[in-house]
Protein backbone atom coordinates (compact mmCIF):
# COMPACT_ATOMS: atom_id res chain seq x y z
CA UNK A 1 0.00 0.00 0.00
CA UNK A 2 1.44 2.99 -0.85
CA UNK A 3 2.45 6.10 1.79
CA UNK A 4 -0.55 8.11 0.50
CA UNK A 5 -3.13 5.24 0.76
CA UNK A 6 -1.63 4.29 4.46
CA UNK A 7 -1.88 7.79 5.44
CA UNK A 8 -5.83 8.02 3.92
CA UNK A 9 -6.61 4.90 5.34
CA UNK A 10 -5.38 5.74 9.21
CA UNK A 11 -7.08 9.29 8.58
CA UNK A 12 -10.29 7.38 8.12
CA UNK A 13 -9.57 5.38 10.74
CA UNK A 14 -8.98 7.90 13.72
CA UNK A 15 -11.65 8.63 15.82
CA UNK A 16 -11.82 11.83 18.48
CA UNK A 17 -13.15 9.96 21.25
CA UNK A 18 -12.55 12.90 24.09
CA UNK A 19 -12.72 16.91 22.55
CA UNK A 20 -11.36 19.40 25.38
CA UNK A 21 -13.84 20.92 26.95
CA UNK A 22 -12.85 24.52 25.81
CA UNK A 23 -11.66 26.28 22.96
CA UNK A 24 -8.04 27.31 22.33
CA UNK A 25 -6.95 31.11 23.79
CA UNK A 26 -7.24 34.02 21.28
CA UNK A 27 -5.07 35.71 23.80
CA UNK A 28 -1.81 33.51 24.06
CA UNK A 29 -0.61 29.69 23.87
CA UNK A 30 -2.94 27.14 25.06
CA UNK A 31 -1.81 23.61 25.61
CA UNK A 32 -3.49 20.20 25.21
CA UNK A 33 -2.97 17.08 26.90
CA UNK A 34 -3.15 14.50 24.03
CA UNK A 35 -3.78 10.28 24.76
CA UNK A 36 -3.57 8.64 21.44
CA UNK A 37 -4.61 4.78 21.76
CA UNK A 38 -3.67 2.12 19.19
CA UNK A 39 -3.45 -1.58 18.77
CA UNK A 40 0.10 -2.85 19.14
CA UNK A 41 2.15 -3.26 15.76
CA UNK A 42 2.14 -7.27 16.68
CA UNK A 43 -1.59 -7.58 16.99
CA UNK A 44 -1.48 -7.57 13.00
CA UNK A 45 0.67 -10.33 12.66
CA UNK A 46 -0.78 -12.35 16.24
CA UNK A 47 -4.42 -10.99 15.99
CA UNK A 48 -4.32 -10.33 20.05
CA UNK A 49 -5.97 -7.39 20.33
CA UNK A 50 -6.53 -7.50 24.01
CA UNK A 51 -3.51 -4.78 24.48
CA UNK A 52 -3.44 -1.30 23.79
CA UNK A 53 -1.04 1.22 23.12
CA UNK A 54 -1.10 4.78 25.28
CA UNK A 55 0.97 7.42 23.72
CA UNK A 56 0.35 10.72 25.89
CA UNK A 57 1.80 13.88 25.71
CA UNK A 58 1.65 18.08 24.54
CA UNK A 59 0.67 19.67 21.60
CA UNK A 60 0.68 23.81 22.34
CA UNK A 61 -0.62 26.09 20.24
CA UNK A 62 1.09 29.90 20.55
CA UNK A 63 -1.11 32.71 20.01
CA UNK A 64 -2.80 32.66 17.21
CA UNK A 65 -1.69 34.41 13.99
CA UNK A 66 -2.69 33.53 10.48
CA UNK A 67 0.39 30.87 8.62
CA UNK A 68 0.67 29.95 4.76
CA UNK A 69 0.91 25.77 4.30
CA UNK A 70 4.69 26.05 3.28
CA UNK A 71 5.03 28.63 6.61
CA UNK A 72 3.87 25.87 8.87
CA UNK A 73 5.52 22.63 7.43
CA UNK A 74 8.97 24.37 8.09
CA UNK A 75 8.70 23.94 11.42
CA UNK A 76 9.72 20.77 13.22
CA UNK A 77 8.09 18.12 15.19
CA UNK A 78 5.80 15.84 13.08
CA UNK A 79 6.75 13.10 11.03
CA UNK A 80 6.72 13.19 6.85
CA UNK A 81 3.79 11.26 7.37
CA UNK A 82 2.00 14.00 9.44
CA UNK A 83 3.08 16.42 7.53
CA UNK A 84 1.66 14.52 4.07
CA UNK A 85 -1.55 14.07 6.37
CA UNK A 86 -1.84 18.02 7.04
CA UNK A 87 -1.23 18.36 2.97
CA UNK A 88 -4.16 16.07 2.70
CA UNK A 89 -6.74 16.88 4.95
CA UNK A 90 -6.03 20.91 3.76
CA UNK A 91 -6.00 20.30 -0.14
CA UNK A 92 -9.47 21.77 -0.50
CA UNK A 93 -8.43 25.63 1.38
CA UNK A 94 -4.82 25.52 1.60
CA UNK A 95 -4.50 29.30 1.79
CA UNK A 96 -5.81 28.27 5.84
CA UNK A 97 -3.96 25.59 6.24
CA UNK A 98 -2.34 26.71 8.92
CA UNK A 99 -5.55 27.81 10.32
CA UNK A 100 -4.51 30.81 12.20
CA UNK A 101 -2.20 28.97 14.75
CA UNK A 102 1.46 28.53 14.92
CA UNK A 103 1.93 24.76 15.90
CA UNK A 104 4.47 23.25 18.49
CA UNK A 105 4.88 19.22 19.01
CA UNK A 106 6.70 18.70 22.50
CA UNK A 107 7.98 15.06 21.58
CA UNK A 108 10.21 15.47 25.24
CA UNK A 109 6.61 15.41 27.28
CA UNK A 110 6.19 12.06 25.25
CA UNK A 111 5.32 8.67 27.34
CA UNK A 112 4.27 5.49 25.81
CA UNK A 113 3.08 2.17 27.23
CA UNK A 114 1.11 -0.46 26.69
CA UNK A 115 -1.84 -1.99 28.86
CA UNK A 116 -4.26 -4.73 28.78
CA UNK A 117 -7.39 -4.63 27.12
CA UNK A 118 -8.78 -3.74 23.98
CA UNK A 119 -8.85 0.15 23.22
CA UNK A 120 -12.69 0.42 24.05
CA UNK A 121 -11.87 -0.65 27.73
CA UNK A 122 -8.73 1.52 27.78
CA UNK A 123 -10.68 4.31 26.92
CA UNK A 124 -13.63 3.63 30.02
CA UNK A 125 -10.75 3.45 32.27
CA UNK A 126 -8.57 6.53 30.87
CA UNK A 127 -12.02 8.40 30.57
CA UNK A 128 -12.82 7.84 34.07
CA UNK A 129 -9.06 8.98 35.00
CA UNK A 130 -9.31 12.45 33.04
CA UNK A 131 -12.47 13.29 34.85
CA UNK A 132 -10.95 13.25 37.87
CA UNK A 133 -8.36 15.81 37.16
CA UNK A 134 -10.68 18.69 36.23
CA UNK A 135 -8.56 19.79 32.97
CA UNK A 136 -10.76 21.19 30.18
CA UNK A 137 -7.57 20.81 27.73
CA UNK A 138 -7.66 17.09 28.02
CA UNK A 139 -8.28 14.94 24.40
CA UNK A 140 -8.43 11.22 23.92
CA UNK A 141 -7.89 9.83 20.36
CA UNK A 142 -7.97 6.46 18.59
CA UNK A 143 -5.11 5.98 15.98
CA UNK A 144 -3.53 3.33 14.01
CA UNK A 145 -0.01 2.02 15.45
CA UNK A 146 2.49 3.22 13.22
CA UNK A 147 0.93 6.22 11.68
CA UNK A 148 -0.05 7.40 15.36
CA UNK A 149 0.88 10.69 14.50
CA UNK A 150 -1.26 11.23 11.93
CA UNK A 151 -4.08 10.69 13.80
CA UNK A 152 -2.89 13.28 15.97
CA UNK A 153 -2.75 15.84 13.15
CA UNK A 154 -6.15 15.02 12.61
CA UNK A 155 -7.22 16.30 15.68
CA UNK A 156 -4.95 19.26 15.88
CA UNK A 157 -6.50 20.24 12.84
CA UNK A 158 -9.94 20.12 13.48
CA UNK A 159 -9.51 21.61 16.76
CA UNK A 160 -7.82 24.53 15.24
CA UNK A 161 -10.32 24.81 12.87
CA UNK A 162 -13.42 25.02 15.95
CA UNK A 163 -11.22 27.33 17.36
CA UNK A 164 -10.66 29.87 14.80
CA UNK A 165 -14.55 29.71 13.48
CA UNK A 166 -15.94 30.31 16.66
CA UNK A 167 -13.64 33.84 17.55
CA UNK A 168 -10.53 34.69 14.86
CA UNK A 169 -12.33 34.10 11.67
CA UNK A 170 -15.10 36.51 12.10
CA UNK A 171 -12.81 39.20 13.59
CA UNK A 172 -9.67 39.03 10.91
CA UNK A 173 -12.52 39.33 7.87
CA UNK A 174 -13.50 42.30 9.56
CA UNK A 175 -10.15 43.88 9.73
CA UNK A 176 -9.52 43.04 6.34
CA UNK A 177 -7.04 40.34 6.78
CA UNK A 178 -8.77 37.41 5.36
CA UNK A 179 -11.45 37.52 2.96
CA UNK A 180 -13.84 34.99 0.19
CA UNK A 181 -13.06 34.46 -3.11
CA UNK A 182 -15.25 33.67 -5.85
CA UNK A 183 -15.77 30.09 -4.72
CA UNK A 184 -16.75 31.31 -1.52
CA UNK A 185 -13.73 30.12 0.27
CA UNK A 186 -11.84 31.72 2.67
CA UNK A 187 -8.66 33.55 1.93
CA UNK A 188 -5.86 35.46 3.00
CA UNK A 189 -5.30 38.88 2.12
CA UNK A 190 -1.89 39.51 0.83
CA UNK A 191 0.13 42.32 -0.63
CA UNK A 192 1.88 43.01 -3.58
CA UNK A 193 4.45 40.73 -2.97
CA UNK A 194 2.30 38.02 -1.77
CA UNK A 195 3.25 38.20 1.83
CA UNK A 196 -0.39 37.82 3.83
CA UNK A 197 -0.80 41.94 5.46
CA UNK A 198 -1.62 40.02 8.98
CA UNK A 199 2.13 38.71 8.60
CA UNK A 200 3.32 41.98 7.54
CA UNK A 201 1.80 43.69 11.18
CA UNK A 202 3.08 40.87 12.93
CA UNK A 203 6.93 41.53 11.53
CA UNK A 204 6.24 45.18 12.42
CA UNK A 205 5.02 44.32 15.64
CA UNK A 206 8.67 42.27 16.38
CA UNK A 207 10.70 44.95 15.07
CA UNK A 208 9.37 47.31 17.45
CA UNK A 209 9.37 44.41 20.73
CA UNK A 210 12.92 44.08 19.55
CA UNK A 211 13.89 47.94 19.52
CA UNK A 212 12.37 47.70 23.55
CA UNK A 213 14.54 44.74 24.65
CA UNK A 214 11.16 42.80 24.55
CA UNK A 215 12.57 40.25 21.82
CA UNK A 216 15.62 39.00 20.30
CA UNK A 217 17.35 39.18 17.07
CA UNK A 218 17.25 35.69 16.77
CA UNK A 219 13.71 35.20 16.70
CA UNK A 220 13.02 38.44 14.65
CA UNK A 221 15.79 36.73 11.87
CA UNK A 222 13.80 33.02 12.14
CA UNK A 223 10.50 35.00 11.08
CA UNK A 224 11.99 36.78 8.35
CA UNK A 225 13.47 33.74 7.47
CA UNK A 226 10.04 31.56 7.49
CA UNK A 227 8.15 33.97 5.63
CA UNK A 228 11.20 34.56 2.72
CA UNK A 229 11.37 38.06 3.69
CA UNK A 230 14.97 38.63 4.69
CA UNK A 231 16.70 40.07 2.23
CA UNK A 232 14.03 42.74 2.36
CA UNK A 233 14.47 44.01 5.59
CA UNK A 234 18.03 43.32 6.01
CA UNK A 235 18.99 47.05 6.09
CA UNK A 236 16.97 47.25 9.20
CA UNK A 237 17.61 44.09 10.52
CA UNK A 238 21.69 45.04 10.74
CA UNK A 239 20.50 48.65 11.70
CA UNK A 240 19.15 46.86 14.89
CA UNK A 241 22.22 44.72 15.40
CA UNK A 242 24.29 47.84 15.21
CA UNK A 243 22.48 49.41 17.62
CA UNK A 244 23.81 46.35 20.10
CA UNK A 245 20.19 44.35 20.22
CA UNK A 246 20.74 40.93 21.01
Amino acid sequence: MEIDQRIRYALKQTKILQWPQQLLSTFGPSTINYYVLTEPVYAEFEGRTQETVIREGEVTWNQPKILTLSYLLKGEGFSEEAKRAFEILTREDPELAGALYSLELRREFEKMKIVSGNWREVYKRLKDEIEGKSDPLITIIKGVNVLWDVSLMKFIIEMTMRSARRSQLPDWEKRGFIQLNETGHTVIVKDSSGIPIIARKEIERMFNLVKKGGLGLFELKEELDRWGVFEEYEERFFGLFKEGRR
